[in-house]
């Protein structure tokens, strides 16, 4: 008998003004549908308002939301401020960087950054081609492995 194959989780985090994680949530939405669930983790209400506005499916904000969230998805996917404590002008607290990067998800990173921060070896490309890459090279091999049946009834 096949087993069921739960819906994929899919948490986006972002901060201030919730831009880029919106970017992020329509370009999913687009690709995805209603075959993923995502979910905006914001660092204040309105980057988590902005993203629900992107269609995510739920949101919760501030740091007991992220640290309690990022440990029941199956992805979360952020810009590298995500992992550092204080980034985005304070908003990710050092537990918020701690949760994100010590979960078991896999971690889709931009390498996005305000922080006085250079990831060396990263050609500089515009946002929107930055996260058609994020979903066409990355999510979608992810979700399509996802949602291979696992058929373990052959003897």
């Amino acid at each position: 008998m096949a087993e069921a194959v739960s819906q994929m989780k899919v948490a986006v985090v972002d901060g201030q003004g919730g831009g880029i994680g919106s970017t992020i949530i329509r370009k999913i939405k687009d690709h995805f549908g209603e075959s993923v669930e995502v979910i905006a983790l914001g660092t204040n209400a309105i980057a988590t308002a902005q993203m629900l506005k992107a269609r995510a499916n739920r949101g919760a904000s501030g740091e007991n939301a992220i640290v309690h969230t990022v440990t029941r998805v199956d992805v979360v996917i952020g810009t590298l401020g995500i992992l550092l404590a204080h980034a985005m002008m304070g908003e990710v607290t050092p537990r918020m960087a701690a949760a994100i990067s010590g979960s078991v998800a896999i971690k889709l990173i931009l390498p996005l950054s305000q922080e006085n921060v250079t990831v060396v070896g990263v050609s500089d490309e515009p946002l929107p081609h930055l996260v058609e890459k994020l979903i066409l090279d990355h999510l979608r091999p992810i979700v399509a492995a996802r949602n291979q049946p696992n058929d373990n009834s052959k003897g």
